[in-house]
């Protein structure tokens, strides 16, 4: 299981990868495998603008049907459209080609309350 350290981490296992006032989403590694083969992505909330905390869409594998939430308060810029066709990439390469939205920050002292790697690591044992 990989923790790359350039990244943030919340404690519902999502990721953050921050360029400039812009930033990337998705799962992690230890989430993707505790869900299982992804089968769907639903996530329609592109050009909303939404709070830390708030629901920005859908994860659904074999197993279960679990919500995603925003790492930080922000407006969805974009959503990785590859995951309607291959919501498998989210399990191969979660940090990469699995991403999920790419938002606009709204407020970058929001990343100071979310995890480095090693706090990440030490909070999934």
């Amino acid at each position: 299981m990989t923790i790359p350290d350039d990244l943030k981490y919340t404690k519902e296992h999502e990721w953050i990868r921050v360029k400039g006032d812009t930033a990337v989403v998705g799962i992690t590694d230890f989430a993707q495998g505790e869900l299982g083969d992804v089968v769907f992505i639903e996530i329609e909330t592109e050009g909303e603008s939404l709070s830390m905390g708030d629901t920005f869409g859908t994860i659904e594998a074999v197993k279960t049907v679990s919500d995603l939430y925003m790492p930080v308060d922000g407006e969805v810029i974009e959503v990785n459209g590859a995951l309607d066709e291959s919501p498998e990439l989210v399990n191969s390469d979660p940090y990469g080609k699995g991403w999920m939205i790419r938002i606009r920050i709204s407020d970058p002292s929001q990343l100071e309350d979310l995890l480095p790697a090693g706090e990440y690591g030490k909070l999934i044992g």
